[in-house]
């Protein structure tokens, strides 16, 4: 099927992935594709702002402007203008969103993966429609393409990126990979924390004991049970509604640790 596989955002310097599409497909050949992007992505400063990496069923396209990158995976049949379409989309709804200060300041991956949303949401519309509005913003590229045609790499070549022997090529260039860290808690948010686990624990307590005496002389003070365990329900669901995102990251951040 001729269609976007997968999409992502990287910041051009180092290759630090920003935002991607979460929708992974686990064939053999899409993950080895993935990887060769993870390559390709570190190094992308020294090609000019467009290029593409042709491979027999999938290819990689990217495009660069300023401080971030759009790449994509998508079946060789897809066409290269509609990619370069897709792509010049996404940055500019990505440079629309954020600005280049908290780029750069940027520590660790996926740190704006909200625009995940707006990935899926273009990626849909390039696989599934073809309105009068993408006929016009693709004579737009066509034309910027026959002046600026993208690089052409072979995907194949890609694995000398990754420091893999490939055909007996000497002078493999070995890949630098970045050290990914998740932000450190503040000394605040560790005082919130030990407040709140305190603050909860006394109204659990307080509420088990008020039971017992309620349950032994009557059944009048269920009401005031119920006032205490209610705050300690209500901090156990603050705690988990602020790490869901956090989690949601960490899901994100292992697949790339492992590789």
């Amino acid at each position: 099927m001729s269609m976007i596989f997968f999409a992502c955002v990287v910041r051009v310097r180092d290759g630090l992935p920003l935002s991607a599409s979460t929708d992974f497909h686990f064939n053999q050949d899409f993950l080895e594709c993935r990887k060769r992007l993870k390559a390709l992505s570190s190094i992308l400063a020294q090609y000019p702002s467009r290029g593409t990496a042709k491979g027999r069923d999938l290819s990689i396209h990217f495009l660069s402007s300023g401080d971030i990158a759009c790449m994509a995976i998508c079946s060789s049949n897809y066409p290269t203008i509609m990619a370069f379409c897709f792509l010049e989309e996404l940055q500019w709804e990505f440079a629309a969103s954020y600005d280049t200060t908290s780029i750069s300041l940027a520590s660790r991956p996926y740190a704006f993966l909200d625009f995940d949303n707006v990935i899926q949401k273009v990626k849909r519309h390039f696989n599934f429609s073809r309105g009068a509005q993408m006929k016009a913003n693709r004579e737009q590229i066509e034309e910027e393409l026959k002046f600026q045609p993208p690089v052409q790499l072979k995907l194949e070549d890609t694995e000398l990126m990754n420091g893999m022997s490939n055909g007996g090529h000497a002078g493999v260039h070995v890949e630098v990979v970045p050290t990914y860290r998740m932000e450190p808690v503040t000394p605040l948010g560790i005082l919130s924390l030990v407040l709140n686990i305190m603050c909860g624990a006394l109204n659990l307590i307080r509420g088990v004991h008020l039971a017992e005496y309620s349950f032994q002389e009557d059944h009048e003070g269920i009401g005031n049970v119920i006032a205490f365990f209610l705050p300690f329900l209500a901090c156990v669901f603050q705690h988990s509604w602020k790490l869901g995102p956090e989690v949601r990251k960490l899901d994100l951040l292992l697949p790339e640790l492992k590789k």
